[in-house]
């Protein structure tokens, strides 16, 4: 579905010929926080994402422009059951958490999480300046986002935040 965010710009369009709209950035909705319950979305309470993606018309990925203040995480420590996700530094410096440890990531540097590993990750800025980074996430309607160090799961089906035994927050 097609947001507000977006902007196409004027094209004679011949036909066989796809055009690429530009997003304008500026006019895409800032989204800060996260929709976890309480307690678990307060170390993420600062966090800002630009759903790129959305703006843009994709249906089959999204694109997020993330920006990650000092002292904030991305998210809680996840992985996805259907859904591969990549994550590419512009500016700043993140600190990768995941089952095998911590890795630095700086501006250029990308990670990728596999569907389905169980390898939990997020990242944390331990930096004193803002981290900006893109977020891409296939959309798959199955997927299941289980959170490794807390009692919570969730369904892109329906998008509610359960514990693992499926009782509601």
């Amino acid at each position: 579905m097609l947001t507000a965010d977006v902007y196409f710009p004027s094209a004679v369009i011949e036909e066989g010929e796809a055009i690429m709209p530009k997003v304008d950035i500026s006019k895409v909705t800032v989204r800060k926080g996260c929709p976890y319950p309480p307690p678990f979305d307060a170390p993420c309470a600062e966090r800002t994402r630009r759903r790129l993606g959305d703006a843009g018309g994709l249906r089959d990925f999204g694109v997020n422009l993330m920006t990650l203040p000092p002292g904030n995480w991305s998210s809680q420590r996840h992985w996805h059951s259907h859904e591969d996700e990549f994550v590419y530094v512009l500016e700043g410096e993140l600190t990768l958490v995941e089952d095998g440890g911590e890795t630095v990531l700086r501006k250029g540097d990308c990670a990728a999480f596999p569907k389905g590993t169980g390898n939990g990750h997020h990242l944390i800025n331990k930096s004193a300046t803002v981290a900006v980074y893109l977020e891409v996430g296939s959309r798959h309607l199955e997927d299941v986002i289980n959170y490794s160090e807390i009692d919570m799961m969730s369904a892109n089906t329906d998008g509610r935040f359960v514990h693992k035994d499926g009782t509601p927050y």
